[in-house]
């Protein structure tokens, strides 16, 4: 497993709110979706642990099945809003979630910790343990475990299908992408000066090739401080950060201010995106989105402005609130 290397924005606890962490549930009796589903005596009592796995939900139309979510279900605004909220995936009471008299709980893989889940175990309530892919395929598998665990396995094979098309005609206008690709770093924080970005086998990687570009800390792995001066070598095009975290992300000038961003193209050209986390680094159905509005702006010109790829592009970069 890759998540263990997967630090926060702005400090260590926020980007896991974003990301899946170790297998912590290896303890755990995993219930088959279809077993999940079967075993469920509290029809329409689902709590959702886990930012895409919720999202799932909704897209399915089985939002009304929900009794509780956890923090890093942000989208749809109404989830946190309208339901009882158990907490952090990574820090859930047992208690807590217990208290919700839940009859299904659906958990992205990295869930914990490991004392909250073996006393769900205990009490008996079937769990899905939903596996984390920063890929395509990834999503299609949430997707599908999530209908088959809601025992509406139809609604979600088309969902599948069409998150998959959709994923398909981004691949196709990155692959007609024309000239050099862009280099983008992606920057987690830069408190004290200390950068901190997303090297290989992390969200940011797998999203930043994905939509054509070439990732700038490709040398290191996980979220990891980047020196000076291999920032000032890798010259990048374009800083990447995540928005909408319920703290102020620095602007423009503040980060460009920085000794070694000061030195890169990126800073010449004050080329500096800002894409809501749990939109950019989900991995849920919204990602063909993201991916389409990040082509665009790393290669305008590359979807016609008229494309539904890009039709929530203005509000999803700045609307979503964490």
């Amino acid at each position: 497993m890759r998540f263990s290397s997967r630090p926060s924005l702005f400090g260590s606890a926020f980007i896991r709110s974003f990301v899946s962490g170790i297998a912590l549930c290896a303890s755990i009796v995993i219930f088959s979706p279809q077993n999940a589903a079967a075993a469920a005596d509290k029809a329409g009592r689902v709590v959702s642990i886990g930012g895409a796995l919720t999202e799932i939900v909704y897209a399915l139309g089985r939002q009304d099945d929900l009794v509780a979510v956890d923090t890093t279900s942000v989208y749809p605004p109404e989830a946190l809003k309208d339901k009882p909220n158990v907490g952090y995936m990574r820090a859930l009471s047992a208690e807590g979630v217990l208290a919700t008299d839940p009859g299904l709980i659906l958990m992205i893989e990295g869930a914990g910790p490991p004392d909250a889940l073996e006393l769900l175990e205990a009490a008996g309530v079937p769990i899905v343990t939903v596996a984390e892919e920063d890929s395509k395929e990834g999503i299609l598998s949430k997707i599908t475990t999530v209908g088959e665990a809601l025992g509406d396995a139809e609604a979600a094979n088309g969902l599948a299908q069409s998150v998959g098309s959709a994923m398909d005609r981004v691949a196709a206008k990155v692959g007609a992408i024309k000239g050099e690709r862009k280099t983008i770093l992606f920057l987690l924080s830069m408190q004290g000066g200390r950068l901190m970005v997303g090297g290989e086998d992390t969200q940011a990687d797998a999203v930043i090739r994905l939509a054509g570009g070439v990732n700038a800390a490709a040398g290191l792995t996980g979220f990891k401080p980047m020196s000076n001066e291999a920032i000032v070598s890798a010259n990048p095009d374009v800083i990447l950060m995540m928005s909408g975290t319920g703290m102020v992300a620095p602007g423009a000038d503040e980060i460009f201010s920085q000794p070694a961003l000061s030195q890169t193209k990126a800073a010449k050209d004050k080329a500096l995106i800002l894409m809501p986390g749990m939109y950019l680094l989900g991995f849920g159905p919204r990602t063909p989105y993201a991916l389409a509005e990040l082509t665009e702006r790393l290669y305008p010109g590359s979807f016609d402005e008229s494309d539904p790829l890009l039709e929530n592009m203005a509000s999803q970069s700045v609307s979503e609130k964490q």
